[in-house]
């Protein structure tokens, strides 16, 4: 129930993302041209996402434990650090660059155009090589045994 419950999710956000013209790179790019071709509709979906979130949130949390699992896992890292931001900045460089993020992606790689294929691997490679760095990161801080 669990598997058909999360696979339902990711189905109507990814028909949600099409439908708004999100999983189009052009569409994302006009948002970030101001001084051309401005389109707006991105701010209005972040909007929507916004409100569906903090009423998600409120609903998910009114209860003592999540449906499938025994207890709520959230994280305890509050800190600001040069990796989250790192993070981010990669994270906003690429989709500016590319004018897709991975949540607009995954749907439009049944279209099969290049451009998507070429990201999902781009992305799916950067993935692998953070993981790496930590690794290496993580084998060159830790103390010697």
């Amino acid at each position: 129930m669990k598997l058909l419950v999360l696979y339902l999710i990711g189905l109507v956000f990814g028909v949600g993302i099409s439908i708004s013209g999100m999983a189009n790179p052009a569409k994302v790019l006009n948002f970030f041209d101001i001084a051309g071709v401005w389109d707006p509709s991105l701010a209005f979906v972040m909007g929507g996402a916004l409100v569906t979130t903090f009423v998600g949130y409120k609903l998910v949390f009114g209860r003592s434990a999540p449906v499938f699992e025994n207890r709520f896992a959230l994280p305890t890292n509050r800190s600001i650090d040069a990796k989250l931001v790192g993070g981010a900045a990669f994270f906003g460089a690429g989709w500016g660059i590319a004018g897709f993020c991975p949540g607009g992606a995954l749907p439009a790689l049944g279209t099969g155009r290049w451009d998507v294929i070429l990201f999902t691997i781009a992305m799916i490679g950067g993935i692998f090589l953070a993981r790496f760095s930590q690794s290496l990161a993580a084998r060159s801080v830790a103390p010697a045994s």
